[in-house]
């Protein structure tokens, strides 16, 4: 089907709802790249003037990828719940932009309406919202998860702990997990990034972080960020697991260059569930996704690389994941050349997450060939903070010396708490002022060489 819309004496026409949304899209170097962004300022303000228009309900009839070919979509259309949509299910994307402005779309009826709200939908009414529009419906959007905390509470944020080390070094993991605890880091998970994919070093390494946690009774996850089938096999080795990671995209293709599809995906989630080690839920899945991420496997079908980061949450959803992360500036300039374009997509992304009822956290981060620096990563996490973020990254002085990129660190964290007033989640915030690490109030005390967590490093290390 068509789409056209008039700009004084000129028609614009669209192909169909695939390519209107492309061209809808805010400029970014991967749709440039791929060939589908508009050609124009001018086409770009005619395709969302146009988008404006288009009922939320074609959505679901009018697939951007086809339903036979892809699972994913399948996924979306399949368990669309009805009665969750209902309620708005006569707007158009336009008027829906309109009421999650509105002083109807408080955080409870957002919680109720996210079942109902499919990938397509997100994308399409961020593509009409400025800045300011994402951050202020983001804030409203709460999404709680538990596994041994509480994460997304109103009013706090999480940090993931990210002890890489560029040979798996136990000792250098050992120093930067402690490092990140004395500065209040890891509610999130400790979640390392691996060097290696040997299934011994990576036993190892999942002992070495469940055993601090356990030494010290840290109401916290641990997570290996390998392969879900790598965890798997480890947890029928009867390794201790908390949380089972995977890197997800937005079609069926996209997650079949990652090794998996969705049965994988349940498998992982279904092995984690029977270890039952979570104290107050069950929120077992660590997801990270990134925008340009189905282009840069060939397999985006001419969609924009925007509405395709969404369909990675729906992805996401149906595992109720304990996190969920857009590593928004880690693949790289050609999908989102400079600061402006990473800003942009890092509010679009948390936006369209939290509006479908996932955990979003991010990763404000970017790589040394991309035309941005540290300024714009403050500004995009203070944006973030500010729109509720359910957690960010603390990294060594913000270098990740395995990954090579460059993101927060872990005096970040203590800035946005300061300025915005940020609390951590209440379990691991009442376990920082037990170990005198934090005061009531949230504020690191000062701490000497004899601290208990220095104290036992060399052994937790052996």
């Amino acid at each position: 089907m068509a789409y056209r819309h008039m700009i004084g004496a000129r028609s614009w026409v669209f192909a169909d709802l695939r390519e209107l949304m492309a061209k809808a899209t805010p400029p970014r170097s991967g749709d440039m790249l791929a060939g589908i962004a508009a050609a124009s300022a001018e086409e770009n303000v005619a395709a969302r003037m146009c988008l404006a228009e288009v009922p939320l309900a074609t959505f679901l009839t009018e697939a951007l990828v086809p339903y036979e070919a892809d699972e994913v979509t399948r996924l979306v259309i399949d368990t669309h719940d009805a009665a969750a949509f209902a309620p708005v299910a006569h707007l158009t994307v336009g008027d829906f932009r309109d009421f999650l402005l509105s002083e109807r779309a408080t955080p409870a009826v957002l919680a109720a309406l996210a079942p109902g709200i499919t990938p397509e939908m997100a994308a399409a009414v961020s593509k009409l919202m400025r800045n300011q529009d994402l951050i202020m419906v983001a804030k409203k959007c709460r999404v709680v998860t538990r596994f041994r905390n509480t994460i997304g509470l109103p009013g706090t944020m999480a940090v993931r702990l990210q002890p890489n080390h560029p040979t798996d070094d136990p000792a250098g993991i050992t120093a930067a997990i402690l490092d990140g605890l004395l500065y209040g880091c890891g509610d999130a998970v400790i979640g390392i990034n691996p060097a290696s994919d040997s299934v011994p070093v990576l036993s190892e390494l999942l002992k070495l972080v469940d055993g601090i946690i356990q030494r010290f009774d840290i109401p916290t996850q641990g997570c290996l960020l390998t392969h879900v089938t790598t965890s798997v096999e480890v947890i029928n080795r009867g390794v201790p697991v908390d949380l089972v990671f995977q890197s997800v995209a937005g079609t069926q293709a996209a997650n079949a260059s990652f090794g998996i599809d969705l049965a994988v995906l349940k498998e992982g989630h279904e092995a984690a569930l029977s270890l039952k080690r979570g104290t107050v839920g069950d929120n077992v899945m660590y997801f990270e996704t990134g925008q340009g991420s189905a282009l840069s496997a060939n397999a985006h079908h001419g969609v924009d690389q925007q509405t395709l980061e969404a369909r990675a949450y729906a992805v996401c959803r149906p595992f109720r994941p304990l996190l969920v992360n857009t590593v928004v500036g880690f693949i790289g300039p050609e999908y989102l050349y400079d600061g402006k374009q990473i800003i942009r997509a890092g509010l679009e992304d948390h936006f369209c997450g939290k509006l479908m009822g996932v955990p979003l956290g991010c990763d404000v981060c970017y790589t040394n060939h991309a035309e941005a620096d540290q300024d714009d990563m403050d500004t995009l996490m203070t944006l973030l903070g500010a729109a509720g973020v359910t957690y960010i990254m603390g990294i060594p002085g913000s270098d990740d010396v395995m990954l090579n990129y460059q993101s927060t660190s872990f005096h970040d964290q203590l800035y946005l708490r300061e300025v915005l007033g940020l609390r951590r989640a209440p379990e691991f915030a009442r376990w920082l002022t037990e170990m005198g690490i934090a005061e009531a109030d949230g504020r690191l005390r000062p701490q000497g060489a004899n601290h208990p967590l220095l104290a036992a490093a060399p052994g937790l290390a052996a």
